[in-house]
């Protein structure tokens, strides 16, 4: 176990580097910069600015010089929001993106495995029929249709919750309702379909021969084989939702990174832009390093796979 998660994380730092090596050269491919504007600048001014930020050198010497500030965590200035590093914008929009996704995740997980453990111990009546026609409207119809459907009958119809902006708990419902719709659907799914698979092996028929409730067999036997999947699915999902949507916090006036990233890219702020992949591609390789890790405790039979393997 030892060996592989050395391996595991060797290969998460190969990964991180590839990622902004890829991106940084990337950037500096797309033809103008931060400071290429409509209203073009002084060539002085231009020139001073850029000897300022050392744009000017070759992009070698950007690219170590990078690397060392990154090794230190430090992702740089931001070009267009002046007197602010990168740090200080994802310690300053992270933690309201970290609250929404949070939300959002909890109520994605906890929704989607009820509602794909209640179809598949229900095949085929109503209820299953429901589910399966709700988790597919949910999977189909995009992120801002349900927002604004929401924000419609939820705000405007029915005023139960406010439609914006993020003040206290009343205003996180609808943008977490948002935002966890699509991923709940797929869960429910993919429940679904792993659960109807296990309730059909020689165990759970023995299980169930044993006179087990059905409550005993889907806590104690199915689930646990049921549920992997899903843990797969979590690990990038927990990163995406962790670091916010810009449509969701745009329609709902959320100050959160999401609407920093997308701006970046409109302004070319290459520091922002390298910082906050570099943020979300790090909770993207650390969340599926945990699932990882998570695999043995709810299967033991993973590590004895990893055993024999090794």
């Amino acid at each position: 176990m030892g060996t592989y998660l050395l391996k595991r994380i060797i290969g998460a730092f190969v990964v991180m580097w590839a990622i902004i090596t890829i991106t940084f050269m990337l950037m500096h491919a797309i033809p103008g910069g931060p400071f290429t504007e409509e209203k073009k600048l002084p060539p002085q001014i231009k020139a001073t600015i850029e000897a300022t930020y050392h744009l000017n050198d070759p992009v070698w010497v950007q690219y170590t010089d990078y690397m060392k500030h990154v090794v230190q965590f430090d992702l740089g200035p931001s070009y267009k929001y002046l007197g602010r590093s990168v740090n200080d914008i994802i310690g300053e929009s992270f933690p309201v993106s970290a609250q929404l996704g949070l939300g959002a995740l909890v109520f994605a997980v906890i929704g989607g495995v009820a509602a794909g453990i209640g179809s598949a111990l229900k095949p085929n009546t109503w209820l299953d029929y429901i589910i399966t026609f709700g988790s597919t409207l949910g999977i189909s119809v995009p992120t801002f249709i349900i927002g604004a459907l929401l924000v419609y009958w939820l705000g405007f119809v029915w005023p139960i919750f406010p439609v914006a902006l993020w003040k206290g708990p009343a205003y996180m419902v609808l943008p977490i309702l948002t935002l966890g719709a699509q991923p709940m659907a797929f869960i429910a799914r993919l429940t679904r379909s792993t659960m109807l698979d296990v309730l059909q092996q020689e165990y759970i028929k023995t299980a169930r021969a044993k006179g087990l409730s059905n409550w005993d067999i889907i806590m104690k036997h199915a689930l646990g084989n049921a549920i992997l999947p899903v843990l797969t699915y979590l690990g990038p999902l927990a990163a995406a939702l962790l670091t916010g949507s810009f449509i969701v916090e745009t329609i709902f006036a959320i100050p959160g990174l999401g609407k920093y990233f997308v701006t970046s890219i409109y302004n070319r702020d290459y520091t922002v832009i390298l910082g906050v992949t570099i943020f979300y591609s790090a909770l993207v390789v650390g969340f599926n390093l945990l699932v990882d890790l998570l695999y043995p405790l709810v299967d033991p039979r993973v590590t004895m796979e990893e055993e024999d393997a090794s």
